[in-house]
C-alpha cells in the first residue's frame, strides 16, 4: 500500500490517499479530504479504477480529469489529481516513489 498526504496550498484541504493494487493493473483507492469537491468525486466514480487509465492518459485527461473539468470549481491548480496519479503510479510499480514539490521562492 502506497500512502501520500497532498497539501494544497492555501485552501489547507488536506487529501489523504492509500492506493492499494494486488496486479498492478486495479487499483483501489481510499481517499479522505477536506475538500468536498474531491469527497464528492470519490463518491460519484468509486474508489477502484484501471490504473493505466488513471496514470498513462494525455495531460487534463482521464476519468478524474474530466470529471474536474465538469464538476469541480474553476482551480486548474489545484494538486490534488495529479497527487491522486502520482500515488497509483508508485502503488502499480508504473513510477518510482519520489516526493513532488513546488516551492515559491521570494
Amino acid at each position: 500500500m502506497i500512502k501520500v498526504s497532498i497539501h494544497p496550498g492555501v485552501c489547507g484541504n488536506i487529501t489523504n490517499v492509500d492506493a492499494v493494487s494486488e496486479d498492478g493493473a486495479d487499483v483501489t483507492l481510499n481517499v479522505e479530504s477536506g475538500c468536498e469537491a474531491v469527497r464528492k468525486m470519490f463518491d460519484e466514480l468509486g474508489d477502484t479504477f484501471d490504473s493505466f487509465e488513471l496514470c498513462f492518459s494525455k495531460p487534463g485527461c482521464g476519468p478524474l480529469y474530466m470529471y474536474a473539468s465538469e464538476h469541480f470549481p474553476t482551480h486548474c491548480g489545484c494538486p490534488v489529481i495529479s497527487g491522486v496519479v502520482k500515488a497509483v503510479e508508485a502503488e502499480c510499480k508504473l513510477a518510482l516513489p519520489r516526493d513532488v514539490h513546488i516551492s515559491f521562492e521570494k
